[in-house]
């Protein structure tokens, strides 16, 4: 088993990432649904500036876990496993990627129209909502073509982490069944993409508990491809 520095520093990357992702969005005392609603804006402008910095918090959860991924990827760069593995983180990354910038649009609409709508009566924020709804009918494509990116990177890392036994068996199985999970649910229900948050909570667990499993027991480097 490798335990060393950058094992050490890729589980605690891991760890921050997960914690950043979730809190970021538990934290949120207001959150904004597939579409926006007229009642967002006054929620948002009341706790303006928490909500910001939580939302903040949530997006840089997402390139963190780009990060941690990425590194991970580089601890087993002389390994066999890399052949698999890099090809999934890859393509995560792009859904993690995908899902920040779609993220974004919900971020910058949600503070810009709270201060803009801030105090205007209910007939302009209306108009107001009825104006993003083409947009966010666009950045809802986003977020489904991040989950499912995502979903399938996770499904082919974890294949190379079941084959080359990097981690133990069972945190690899449960990062494939994510992976499948976020594409099935994604792809065979996409006008319901609320059904997708428990699997948001799973892969923000999965994360976290890697991180804890990676700093107590390193990665086994030794298996022959």
């Amino acid at each position: 088993m490798k335990r060393d520095f950058s094992t050490n520093l890729t589980s605690w990357l891991f760890i921050a990432a997960a914690l950043m992702l979730w809190l970021g969005w538990a934290l949120l005392p207001v959150k904004i649904g597939v579409f926006f609603e007229t009642g967002d804006f006054a929620a948002v402008f009341e706790q303006w500036r928490f909500w910001i910095w939580m939302y903040r918090i949530h997006i840089f959860g997402y390139l963190l876990t780009m990060m941690a991924l990425v590194m991970f990827g580089a601890v087993l760069a002389e390994t066999p496993a890399r052949v698999v593995v890099w090809p999934g983180i890859s393509v995560a990354a792009a859904g993690l990627l995908v899902s920040a910038l779609a993220a974004a649009f919900y971020y910058h609409h949600g503070a810009w129209g709270a201060r803009e709508m801030a105090g205007e009566p209910a007939e302009v924020l209306g108009a107001h909502v009825k104006a993003l709804l083409l947009d966010t009918e666009y950045v809802t494509c986003l977020v489904r073509f991040g989950r499912v990116f995502f979903g399938l990177g996770m499904l082919v890392l974890a294949l190379g982490l079941l084959k080359w036994d990097i981690l133990p068996k069972w945190l690899a199985l449960s990062a494939a069944l994510l992976g499948l999970a976020a594409m099935a649910l994604t792809m065979g229900l996409p006008d319901h993409l609320e059904y997708y948050m428990p699997v948001f909570h799973l892969n923000a667990l999965w994360f976290l508990v890697a991180g804890v499993v990676i700093n107590r027991s390193g990665l086994r480097m030794d298996s022959e491809g």
